[in-house]
């Protein structure tokens, strides 16, 4: 963990010197990955807030936490600092769409379920529930940041085609129960909020070597 911060705080120092000294068509290429950078902060902003949300409705508790489970599908968040720092521009780019298109898909699903379960659960009632309505700003948000990433992967390789617009993942659950079902919710909210962090990480290393 130590090592992480130790790298976070370079990068960002990094950062700050080449936006103070790079020259133009490097500084715009920099600004681009800043750009992204504080982007995906807000996002994981929402997310912070969306998952308390989540809790509130679905336990009256803000403060759940399960950290042991886990859901088969969802991109792996621990990586090996030093192959972490060894990837290509590419390889980072792609695995940083591919993740994102994952998390988008995750949602979708999620979203689907709660406004059917919404559906048969409220009828003649005047309650409402907002969750549906909320995740799929997130998803918004997320589609931003995969043009954004497309984007970038564009400029490394003229061959790179956006597929934002077609992409789906089938989620792999196990969970029968309606507990389970709101676990899974939390589940796939908890991992992209870390997962927003490794993405903002890889935004200012990439920022970092446009000097």
């Amino acid at each position: 963990m130590a090592l992480w911060y130790q790298a976070l705080l370079l990068l960002c120092c990094t950062l700050n010197l080449v936006e103070s000294s790079a020259p133009p068509p490097v500084l715009q290429q920099q600004n681009i990955y800043s750009n992204s950078f504080h982007l995906t902060v807000t996002v994981r902003t929402a997310v912070q807030q969306l998952q308390k949300r989540y809790k509130e409705e679905q336990w009256w508790n803000k403060h759940f936490e399960d950290r042991n489970r886990q859901l088969k599908g969802l991109p792996l968040l621990s990586t090996d600092f030093h192959s972490w720092l060894n990837l290509t521009d590419w390889d980072r780019l792609h695995a940083s769409f591919r993740d994102l298109r994952t998390y988008w898909s995750m949602l979708e699903g999620k979203r689907k379920q709660l406004e059917k379960e919404e559906k048969e659960r409220l009828v003649g009632r005047m309650t409402h529930n907002t969750l549906p309505k909320r995740i799929g700003y997130i998803q918004l948000d997320l589609r931003d940041l995969m043009l954004h990433v497309s984007s970038q992967m564009s400029n490394i390789s003229s061959s790179w085609r956006n597929s934002t617009s077609s992409s789906h993942v089938d989620p792999e659950t196990n969970f029968s129960t309606e507990w389970d079902s709101r676990v899974e919710g939390y589940i796939i909210l908890r991992d992209l909020d870390l997962y927003l962090t490794k993405l903002a990480r890889n935004f200012l290393l990439l920022a970092s070597k446009t000097h």
